[in-house]
C-alpha cells in the first residue's frame, strides 16, 4: 500500500469516528504541531510551568494560533468541507457582518460600564481628560492596534470553536447542544493560560461562547457577526485596562461587578451577555 493509500485510509477512519472523538483528535494534532514550536519558545522566553505567564503569554499564544490555518486546512480536507462551510464567506457579506459585530460589541460593553458608572459602582480615572472622555479615550492611535490584535484573536478562536468544532459536533448533536459543548471547551481552554483568574470566569466564558454561537446562527451560519462581537469586546476591555480608566469603588460586592475586576466573573457581566443575546434575538 502506497503513502497516498495510507493517507486515504486514515481519512476514511477519521470520517467514521464519533464527533467527540474527532474533536479530541483535533486537539491532539494541534498540540502535537505546537509543542515543537512552544518548547523552544518557552526556553527562549526563560519561562516554564508553573511560573505566571505575565508578558510572556502573547508570544506563546501567537505560536499556538499561527498554526491554526494549517490544522483547520487539514480538518476540512478530511471532512470534505470548505472555509465557507465553516462560516468564512466571501466579501462584502462577511465584512458587513464584521462591522456590525464590532459596533454591537463596543456598544454593549460600553453600555455596561456606563450603567455601572451611573450606579456608582465604578469611577473614571482622575485625569480630567479621561473623566470627560472615558470611553472615547480608547480610540487613541496607539490603542487602535489593540483592535487589530482583537480581530486576529477573535477570528482565530471563532474559526475554531464556532466554526470547525461547531460543525463537527453538529454531526452527532443538535445545533444548541453542539454549541454548548463547544462553548464548554472554549471556556476550559482559557485555563491553559491563567488558572486562578480564569476559574471564576468559567460560567461567563461558557455563556459568552453560547452568545457567539447564537450570533453565527443569526448571521445565517456565517462567522462575521461572531468575530466582530468577540473583537469588539476584546478591544474595549483590553483598551480600558491598558489605559487604566476604570476604578472600582467597592460600593457593591465584587461578585456583582466582577471578581478581580474581571467582568465575566460577575453578575453585571452575565447581564451584559444576556442583553447582547436579547439584541441579537430582536434583530434576527
Amino acid at each position: 500500500m502506497g503513502i497516498a493509500d495510507q493517507i486515504n485510509s486514515l481519512r476514511l477512519l477519521l470520517l467514521s469516528m464519533p464527533a467527540i472523538v474527532k474533536v479530541m483528535a483535533f486537539f491532539v494534532a494541534w498540540v502535537g504541531l505546537w509543542l515543537p514550536i512552544a518548547i523552544p519558545s518557552a526556553i527562549a522566553l526563560n519561562w516554564h510551568p508553573p511560573q505566571p505567564l505575565e508578558n510572556k503569554k502573547l508570544p506563546l499564544l501567537a505560536s499556538l494560533y499561527l498554526i491554526v490555518p494549517l490544522i483547520i486546512r487539514g480538518g476540512i480536507w478530511v471532512e470534505g468541507w470548505s472555509f465557507a462551510d465553516l462560516g468564512l464567506v466571501a466579501p462584502p457579506q462577511i465584512l458587513i457582518s464584521l462591522g456590525l459585530g464590532v459596533s454591537l460589541g463596543v456598544l454593549s460593553i460600553a453600555t455596561l460600564f456606563v450603567i455601572q458608572r451611573a450606579l456608582g459602582w465604578i469611577s473614571w480615572q482622575s485625569s480630567e481628560e479621561k473623566i470627560i472622555h472615558p470611553i472615547l479615550s480608547i480610540f487613541q492611535p496607539s490603542l487602535l492596534l489593540t483592535l487589530l490584535l482583537g480581530l486576529w484573536i477573535s477570528g482565530t478562536e471563532e474559526l475554531i470553536f464556532r466554526g470547525f468544532l461547531q460543525n463537527l459536533l453538529q454531526q452527532d448533536y443538535s445545533i444548541f447542544m453542539a454549541g454548548a459543548i463547544a462553548s464548554l471547551i472554549f471556556a476550559a481552554a482559557h485555563l491553559l493560560w491563567e488558572v486562578q483568574e480564569t476559574f471564576t470566569q468559567l460560567p461567563g466564558l461558557w455563556l459568552m461562547g453560547m452568545v457567539l454561537t447564537f450570533a453565527r446562527i443569526c448571521d445565517g451560519g456565517n462567522l462575521g457577526l461572531a468575530i466582530g462581537l468577540h473583537a469588539g469586546w476584546i478591544w474595549v476591555i483590553a483598551s480600558l485596562d491598558t489605559a487604566k480608566i476604570v476604578a472600582y469603588t467597592g460600593r457593591v460586592p465584587e461578585w456583582i461587578t466582577g471578581i478581580k475586576a474581571q467582568p465575566l466573573a460577575g453578575v453585571a457581566g452575565i447581564f451584559f451577555l444576556a442583553m447582547t443575546a436579547g439584541i441579537l434575538a430582536i434583530f434576527e
